[in-house]
């Protein structure tokens, strides 16, 4: 069952009405919810759903072109494979939806011009000689939150300036979460906010029939289980140098707020380092910078002011968690572990 997420799909309804050709750039970190919202939004309408994957060029375009060619275009009766992206692209033109708009989604968007850097040059022609008049919508996902901001949206890319509509999907809020456990007590609700936040990923991972502490030990604390290598999946995925990274947001999570401190915490000796690390997380949605209201400007341009906190409740649980299993009982264990969520405060 979906839960949540009214105000994006009351975004995409209201651009799907719209008679001119729409072109929607949708993005956000990892495990926030994009793919089952566009599913969600896509459900009950004709539309094309592609997935891009982290592959050469030549599979990319195959990939696409098998799908595509499952519809019924004219394309099909000749064709195994299309012979380049233009030709690709300008098929789905042909998609067989009559008056309806045609919906083409192309999820983790990133992969696709990551393999081929000419794909948004071929998008750009497209667009600017038809689709931008025609009765179409074609919505461009990621998770990649650098590439879209400073490549996709950028003055430099040949896309700049032709979406009419940037949507960032951030985290489920408090009310939006409760959903998932309508039986749980006021306070077990705020447990567990407090422990997974609102990611739709880790939501889905609890089961709202047993207690807050019987899903600590059976899903973070069981080795095996999901959440449980959740934290260095992720980084191990996007980043590299995981262990200097995982120093950093241990020392963000037990209370090293500036700079200095953190650099000082996770043993690193050049802060102008450190300061590239916290950008490349602050980049994922893992932590994030914050200044006083009165910061000026000039401040806010200056890496050594202002001070970090991680924005993700559940690598900030996970870190403290570590730290206290270390001085409290130095295995994982499901007893010894829920004693150390005990003495952490946490249930």
């Amino acid at each position: 069952m979906f839960i949540g997420r009214e105000q994006e799909l009351r975004f995409l309804e209201e651009k799907y009405t719209e008679k001119k050709g729409q072109l929607i750039v949708l993005y956000g970190r990892r495990r926030i919810g994009k793919t089952e919202t566009l599913r969600e939004f896509c459900k009950n309408k004709p539309h094309f759903f592609y997935s891009c994957t982290q592959s050469t060029d030549s599979i990319q375009l195959a990939r696409f072109s098998a799908l595509l060619l499952t519809e019924d275009i004219p394309a099909k009766r000749y064709l195994s494979v299309f012979p380049d992206w233009e030709r690709a692209f300008r098929a789905l033109m042909d998609l067989p939806y009559g008056e309806q708009k045609r919906l083409v989604v192309l999820d983790e968007f990133p992969y696709m011009c990551r393999a081929n850097a000419s794909i948004p040059s071929i998008l750009q022609n497209i667009w600017d000689a038809g689709w931008k008049d025609s009765n179409v919508m074609l919505i461009l996902c990621g998770s990649a939150m650098s590439f879209i901001e400073k490549e996709l949206l950028a003055e430099k890319n040949p896309l700049y300036g032709r979406a009419t509509g940037i949507y960032k999907m951030k985290a489920m809020s408090f009310y939006d979460v409760i959903k998932f456990f309508p039986n749980y007590s006021n306070r077990d609700k705020i447990l567990t906010y407090a422990i997974l936040g609102g990611v739709p990923h880790y939501l889905k991972q609890w089961d709202p029939n047993l207690s807050v502490a019987e899903n600590i030990k059976r899903n973070i604390l069981t080795k095996g289980c999901v959440l449980y290598s959740e934290v260095e999946f992720l980084l191990h995925q996007e980043l590299r140098e995981t262990p200097i990274y995982n120093s950093i947001i241990e020392a963000v999570a037990l209370g090293s707020t500036r700079l200095n401190e953190i650099s000082q915490k996770s043993m690193i000796d050049d802060t102008a380092k450190t300061s590239v690390y916290l950008r490349n997380l602050v980049e994922l949605g893992i932590v994030e910078r914050e200044f006083s209201v009165d910061s000026q400007i000039k401040e806010k341009a200056n890496m050594k002011r202002g001070i970090y906190r991680l924005t993700d409740h559940f690598f900030s649980l996970l870190v403290s968690v570590w730290v206290y299993k270390s001085v409290f009982v130095g295995r994982w264990g499901r007893r010894g572990s829920v004693s150390v969520l005990y003495r952490a405060g946490i249930v």
